[in-house]
Parts: C-alpha cells; structure tokens; sequence
C-alpha cells in the first residue's frame, strides 16, 4: 500500500469525526429559521466574521490562524456539548474536558498535525496573542449578533439580562477588536430599549 494512503485515511477519519459538530445544537436560531443553530454553523460564521471584520483589529494579524483558531474552537463540543457562556458553571473543569476532547479528536490525524492543532486551541483559550484574543472577540461578537436580528431570541429564552452579556461577552469582544466593543455597548443599549432583555437572569441556562 502507498504510505501516503495511510496519512490521507488519518486525515479522511478527522474529517468525518468532526461532522459530529453540526449535531451539537446551540440556543441561538439562524436568521429566518425556526430551528436552533449547530457549533459547525457557528463556527463557519464566526471564522467569516473575523476575515470581514480584520481591518478593525487594534494591531496587525495572521488573519489565516485566526480562521484556523476559529474553525477548530469548538471542536471539544462533539465530547462535551455546549453550555451557555453566561451558565455559572466550573471553568477550569469545563477546559480540561474540552482539552481532553480536543486530543482525543485530533488525536485520529498525524501527530504532526495533531500537535499543531491542539496547541492552536490552547493558544485560542489563554488569549494571550492579538491573533487568539481577536478570535475570541468574533467568537462572543456573532451570537450577539444574531440576538440583536431575532430581537434577543436566545437572551429572552434562556433568561439572559443586559448587564450578563455586558459583564461576560462585551468585554471579551472590546479585548480583541475594541472599535466593535464600542459598537455593541450602542446596539445594546437599543435592544434594551425595545426589550429584547430578560428581567433578571436565571441560573440554568445552557449557551447562545
């Protein structure tokens, strides 16, 4: 058998493993739908997001590994699930599980390969460079999005309040892209305006 085929099997496996990701369902609907949005959706979009939107980021990026961050960020989801970025829950448990996902899917590609991706979903969690922090901003940045055009459809749903998206997702989108931050704190006092917030939070909700 050729060598290579062996590679190409690895790689043809990764690729039918992550199609597991279109059945994570999310709390937030696509524009003119009635059904919930799934992570692989949420990830192209995201990954678009941030090629339209680079010019804005406050410093020069390698726009290619932001889109590589973002297409491969949720990937943990096909093991763990999705849960709701405003749910209090124990962060630190909740990372090593979605690592222990990450490698576990990875893991089916050449080490090679395998490493680069793991340690490009660690680098997107520690936001520690401009290009995982912008990332990060488009990640939080989207659902907000999507709420702001269903007239806060996941926030009214889940019991989300103006002040948990101020406290949990703007500061994360005004870290990587700060000219959106600015935008959104605008847009977000409109959407309180025509109620698109719950009243008061509850504490069980499961992610936008």
């Amino acid at each position: 058998m050729n060598p290579s085929f062996a590679v190409l099997q690895k790689q043809i496996d990764f690729i039918l493993e992550v199609d597991k990701l279109k059945s994570v369902l999310r709390k937030t609907k696509p524009l003119g739908l009635e059904r919930y949005e799934n992570s692989a959706e949420h990830s192209w979009q995201a990954a678009l997001l941030a090629l339209s939107m680079a010019q804005h980021a406050p410093v020069p990026l390698d726009i290619d590994k932001v889109i590589r961050m973002l297409l491969i960020h949720d990937l943990g989801e096909i093991d763990t699930g999705d849960v709701i970025v405003y749910a209090e829950t124990d962060s630190a448990a909740r990372e090593a599980e979605e690592l222990a996902a990450i490698r576990r899917i990875c893991g089916l590609l050449p080490p090679e390969q395998a490493d680069g991706l793991v340690a490009l979903w660690q680098e997107f969690e520690a936001r520690q460079s401009a290009e995982a922090r912008f990332a990060r901003a488009m990640d939080r940045l989207m659902p907000i999005l999507l709420n702001l055009s269903r007239q806060g459809q996941s926030w009214r749903e889940n019991g989300i309040s103006k002040q948990q998206v101020l406290a949990m997702a703007v500061s994360k989108v005004s870290d990587g892209c700060p000219l959106a931050g600015q935008w959104l704190l605008h847009a977000l006092d409109a959407a309180e305006q025509q109620g698109f917030f719950a009243a008061a939070a509850t504490a069980d909700q499961q992610k936008p």
